[in-house]
This record gives structure tokens, sequence and C-alpha cells, in this order.
């Protein structure tokens, strides 16, 4: 056989073949098809929920836009300048809302990522009545945000609350208005919150955690190495998936915290504990002003995709120098 033969074989085994697709694609133009019908439906509900309310919120918050009345005047970006530049009259107290969500996420955060890593780590460990803890542990989650904060008011009550009542059994300070004064009122909310949400994150660490292999831990101790050393260089590095997602979730859900602060605080003393999401809906529900909350809604929620990316800048996999080419 010449070369010119071999040559003109090898150009006819690539030929396009309708039926197979291009060559070196590996997929069938059916397969494509059948992709995006399969991702149809969740396109369609992603457009419905997320791409089309954030256009309308952002045509909202371009305009003076007050729902119960017909004229809704154009004001272009005055509604964001306004809060950037102090001459809204919102903006005051839109960035004292933004200092408390801050000040909300700072003190609970670190104490969920913390403390349900002990628990999980403590119901990890073979035991008699372990399910039982793990069902205790895991329990208040299930409640409502309503049923949580409603409950945890009256035990706080400073007046006929039974928080009060024991510690004056036990000879101690009987007289804290724990939702009516400060640092009190701020303690209350995050502790409230970790007890309400610890068994969560417990839970998602207790299912990291059965998916490290002991024979690392094995062959740690083997090596010398102590408890903490085996936390530091087996269990972390173990967990670094699911401490991406918890952190990101963690931190979500407490700058978007808006339930207890309402039903338990009202936003007291004074305005102290009103967070963003309860200064954006004051806003836009109770003063009918749309277009600056929904501004205020842009805003966080640029602040949020930054605190995101820095999450996910924190946990990304460094590769060692010497694996970089």
């Amino acid at each position: 056989m010449t070369t010119t033969q071999t040559r003109d074989d090898a150009s006819q085994d690539v030929r396009p073949d309708p039926a197979r697709g291009t060559p070196g694609s590996g997929r069938r133009p059916h397969e494509n098809r059948d992709a995006y019908l399969f991702l149809a439906p969740y396109l369609l509900l992603f457009v419905a929920f997320v791409i089309a309310p954030f256009g309308y919120g952002l045509w909202i918050s371009l305009h003076e836009y007050d729902y119960s009345l017909p004229e809704k005047p154009w004001v272009g970006l005055d509604n964001y300048t306004g809060l950037l530049d102090g001459t809204s009259p919102y903006a005051e107290a839109f960035w004292d809302s933004m200092k408390a969500t801050w000040i909300f996420t700072v003190l609970s955060v670190p104490l969920l990522l913390v403390l349900p890593l002990l628990v999980a780590m403590v119901m990890n460990e073979k035991f008699r009545g372990r399910n039982l803890f793990r069902a205790m542990y895991f329990a208040p989650y299930v409640l409502g945000v309503a049923v949580v904060a409603v409950l945890w008011r009256y035990l706080l009550d400073s007046n006929i609350g039974l928080v009060n009542h024991y510690l004056g059994v036990l000879g101690l300070p009987s007289d804290t208005a724990w939702l009516t004064s400060q640092p009190w009122a701020w303690i209350s909310l995050v502790a409230v919150t970790v007890w309400w949400t610890l068994g969560f994150n417990a839970i998602i660490y207790l299912a990291a955690l059965g998916e490290i292999s002991p024979d690392l831990y094995e062959a740690a101790r083997m090596d010398g190495a102590n408890g903490w050393q085996r936390f530091v260089h087996v269990t972390l590095p173990g967990l670094r998936p699911v401490l991406l997602f918890v952190t990101s979730v963690t931190i979500i859900a407490s700058v978007n915290m808006f339930g207890q602060s309402f039903l338990m605080t009202q936003g007291g003393p004074g305005t102290e504990t009103r967070t963003a999401i309860y200064q954006i809906a004051d806003t836009g529900l109770t003063n009918f002003n749309s277009g600056d909350s929904t501004a205020m809604s842009m805003i966080f929620s640029f602040f949020l995709m930054l605190v995101s990316v820095l999450v996910f800048f924190l946990f990304r996999d460094r590769e060692p120098e010497g694996n970089r080419r």
C-alpha cells in the first residue's frame, strides 16, 4: 500500500457522518436535543423566578415607584446616587441597617461554623443513644421562624419570661431586659438563631465526616499524630468542599435575617437590630416607596455577591508550587 492510498483512507475515515455528529465532538445531534429538553424545565423556572424578577426589579429601581399611584416617573440612577451620597431620606436608615446586618453576621457565622462541627464530631462517635441525640439537635430546625421567634419572645420576656424566672431561682440577676436593651438584644438574637439552625449544619458535617476514610486516621495515628494533628491534617482537608457549602449557606442565611428581628425585638431597641431586609421591607411595604427599596435590594445584592466571591476565593483548591507548569 502506498503512502498516498494510506492518506486517502485516513481522510475517508474522518468524514463527518450526519448521524454521528461532527468529528471529535463525541456527541450526536439527537443527544444535544435531549440535553436541551432536560434543561428546559430548569431554564424556564430560572427565567421565570430569577431573570424576570431581577429585570423587573431593576426597572422599578429606576423609577419613583409607588404601586398605589398611576404615575411612576422615570428618575434614572437617582435612587442609587441618593442612597450612596446620603441625599435620600432613607440613606441613613439603610446604612444603619447594613451595619446591623454586618454585626449579626459577624457574631453568628463563626458560631454556626464551629459549634455544629464540634457537635458532628461527637455524634460521629459510637455510643448508646446516638441516633436520639442526633434527632434532638436537628429537631429545632424543622420549626418555622414564626414559631421559634414567638416562643423565645415569651421565654425571654423581662417580666413573665421563664429565663429570668429560673435565673432568679438560681440566685442570679433576674431583671435582664433581653429584648429591649443592648448588648442583650444582639446576644438573644444570635443565641436563638444558633439554637435554631445548628442542627442543619451539624447534619451536613456529619454526612461529610462519614465519607472520610478511617484508613487516613489510622495512618496518621501510626505516624504519631495526636488528636489535634489528625483534625488539622485529615479532618479539615476532607471537609473542604463541605466547608465551602456550609460557609456560603450560613453567610447568606445570616445576612438575610429578618423574622427573628421583626418578631422578637421589632428592630429595637430603637432601630439597632433592624437588619437590611427589615429596612427594605419597611421602605417598600410601609412607606410605599418601591423605587428606593428596590435600589436598596440591588446594592445589598451587590455586597452579598462580593462576599460570596470572597468565600469561594478563600476555599479554592491551591496547587503546590511544584505542580504548577
